[in-house]
């Protein structure tokens, strides 16, 4: 059976922009941030393999659903070098990832109950602001905005 040329198997920046709809600097800034790699040519070109394109895919879906980027990083990195996501890959993740999504979307639904009152008030500073200042300790004693005391670190004059 006759052997596929390398090349074949590698796209460049340009085909990779153009099949995963991301912008050819969005592929840097991911190269840069460890979520997809690249090889070099002698003429110093970047090449990426094939699995790169269900890996910006995989991030991009990431992304949309609030994922930061370092937590995708983590993650693409548990899968071996050059293998792509699979569905299967997706469900384990996204699974590790549910209770953090939770809490974004209590965290949306207290913003969108509590909306009015911070718009009304045009400083973010009631007394019981939810918002800017979740879980207030101080909000029942004072209200407003204050400034707290620094901390003085153990050997500091």
């Amino acid at each position: 059976m006759p052997q596929i040329p390398q090349t074949l198997h590698e796209l460049t920046v340009g085909q990779l922009s153009a099949r995963s709809g991301a912008a050819v600097s969005a592929l840097h800034f991911y190269e840069a941030k460890g979520l997809i790699s690249s090889r070099r040519t002698s003429g110093n070109q970047r090449r990426y393999s094939r699995d790169a394109l269900r890996r910006v895919a995989f991030v991009r879906a990431a992304q949309r659903v609030g994922i930061p980027l370092a937590t995708i990083r983590d993650a693409l990195a548990e899968l071996p070098e050059e293998r792509t996501p699979n569905r299967d890959d997706w469900a384990r993740l996204s699974e590790t990832w549910r209770s953090e999504l939770d809490e974004r979307i209590k965290q949306l639904g207290r913003l969108r109950d509590h909306l009015t009152d911070c718009i009304g008030c045009g400083c973010l500073s009631l007394e019981t602001c939810v918002l800017s200042n979740p879980n207030d300790i101080s909000g029942d004693t004072i209200s407003g905005s204050r400034l707290m005391p620094e901390r003085r670190s153990a050997g500091c004059p």
